[in-house]
């Protein structure tokens, strides 16, 4: 048993000590900020999408770098999992993304404001955030009487924008989303240049359809029509 003039050494040694290691971390730790978070990319179109941000409350329904709400989607990784054009859709028309299903408000964002959200997201997800957040588990979409003959058919390339903003509403080989219809076999129903008008404006092809007219490229309709086209 430690006398009381012992005790008060190994007390105030303990504290000098473990005072001196929380220093010498927070030091660390600031010394790695900028190179973490990659200070060099915070333009000024990041800080005005930072400022958007805030001044919006998007921390009221979202969570970002582990603070937030958690009624919407978290939105750390969102650019990485979805892409600038599905992001861009979103904050411009969002019931028009997901009608019926979607209660986020619009927002009546300029082209301009909505560009620099986009580029304070993308500088959030290249943060390094130390494995911080942890990839989500996804849930396949329900499963069909062929998903397990579907699933094992060999694809054509998919392009990136497919896996960015189609899998969000339409399911392919049994993974995606349910709110417009499955992919499988759409090349069997619909031709090249059917698909290519589609894309380019479903509501100029059919008026009252729920698909939104995306912000694609010309580049990025022909891909989209070719992979799809092949899905036989």
């Amino acid at each position: 048993m430690l006398s009381k003039s012992a005790a008060k050494k190994f007390f105030l040694i303990g504290t000098v000590v473990c005072s001196g290691c929380f220093v010498l971390l927070t030091v660390d730790t600031v010394q790695k900020v900028p190179q973490q978070s990659h200070a060099e990319n915070i333009t000024p179109e990041v800080i005005h999408g930072k400022d958007l941000w805030d001044h919006n409350n998007c921390m009221g329904c979202h969570t970002i770098m582990g603070e937030g709400a958690y009624y919407a989607p978290e939105l750390t990784k969102v650019y990485e999992r979805r892409g600038p054009i599905f992001i861009k859709s979103m904050l411009k028309d969002p019931q028009a993304m997901f009608p019926g299903q979607r209660n986020m408000q619009k927002y009546n964002f300029t082209e301009t404001e909505i560009d620099s959200l986009v580029a304070f997201l993308k500088w959030i997800g290249e943060v390094d955030l130390n494995g911080f957040p942890k990839k989500p588990d996804l849930v396949p979409a329900a499963p069909t009487a062929n998903t397990a003959q579907l699933s094992e058919l060999p694809l054509p390339t998919k392009p990136a924008v497919f896996d960015q903003v189609c899998v969000a509403c339409h399911a392919l080989q049994g993974k995606g989303g349910a709110v417009g219809p499955v992919l499988d076999g759409v090349g069997n129903r619909r031709n090249h240049d059917f698909l290519v008008s589609w894309l380019k404006d479903p509501l100029a092809v059919k008026a009252d359809s729920k698909m939104p007219k995306l912000p694609l490229t010309d580049e990025q309709v022909q891909e989209l029509a070719n992979f799809l086209s092949q899905l036989k």
